[in-house]
C-alpha cells in the first residue's frame, strides 16, 4: 500500500500536514484527534499516537508508530513514553518477540477519568484554595460587602465545581445517555 501524502495544491488540505503510510481517512482521523488534543493543551503527536494505536487494534512497534505518522525516532521514543505516564498508552511484549510493541488504552472513560484526576481537579483544587485565602484577607481588610458576596459566591462555584469533578471520578460516567452507549460499545462492524 503507497503512502498517504496530503498535496499542498489542494485547498481543502492545505492547512493538513503531510503523514507517512496513512490512509487518507486514517490521516483525518488521527490529525482530528492530534487537534483536539492540542486543544487540551497536550501535544498534538501525542494525540495522533493514541489515535492510530486505538483505530489499528493491536500493538505497534516504535517503528511501525514512526513509519505511519512520519515521525522521527526520537519523537516516538518520547510520545510512547509520556503517553505511558498518563496511562493511555502501554507497552506490551509477545513471547518470544524481541521488539516492544504499544497498544492504546480502550476505555475511554477511563482515561478521561486519569486526565481529569491529574489536571483539572487538580487546578480547581489550587483554586478554591486561592479563593478561600482571598476571602479571609478581603474580610481582613474590610472589603465592601458586596464585593464580599461576589467573592464568596466564586468560592460557591468552584466548590459546586469541585463537587461535580469528585462526582465524575469516583463514578467515572457522565448523563450523556447515548454517547456512553457508543463508548461502551464493542468493536462489533457497523456498516
Amino acid at each position: 500500500m503507497k503512502g498517504y501524502q496530503r498535496s499542498s495544491t489542494s485547498s481543502a488540505d492545505s492547512d493538513l500536514e503531510g503523514v507517512g503510510t496513512l490512509s487518507p481517512w486514517e490521516a483525518l482521523v488521527v490529525d482530528a484527534v492530534g487537534s483536539v488534543i492540542d486543544f487540551w493543551k497536550f501535544k498534538r503527536n501525542q494525540g495522533r499516537v493514541w489515535a492510530l494505536l486505538y483505530l489499528r487494534g493491536r500493538a505497534l512497534s516504535a517503528l511501525e508508530i514512526q513509519e505511519a505518522l512520519g515521525l522521527s525516532k526520537g519523537g516516538v521514543s518520547m510520545l510512547v513514553r509520556e503517553l505511558e505516564q498518563w496511562d493511555v498508552v502501554r507497552r506490551v511484549r509477545a513471547p518470544r518477540d524481541e521488539v516492544w510493541r504499544y497498544a492504546a488504552e480502550t476505555d475511554l472513560m477511563k482515561m478521561i477519568g486519569r486526565v481529569v484526576s491529574e489536571r483539572e481537579a487538580g487546578l480547581v483544587k489550587s483554586v478554591r484554595e486561592d479563593l478561600e485565602h482571598a476571602l479571609a484577607l478581603a474580610r481582613k481588610d474590610n472589603v465592601d460587602p458586596v464585593v464580599l458576596t461576589r467573592l464568596r459566591r466564586m468560592k460557591t462555584l468552584a466548590d459546586l465545581i469541585d463537587t461535580a469533578l469528585t462526582a465524575f471520578l469516583q463514578t467515572a460516567r457522565f448523563d450523556v445517555g447515548a454517547a456512553r452507549d457508543v463508548l461502551d460499545e464493542d468493536d462489533a462492524p457497523r456498516r
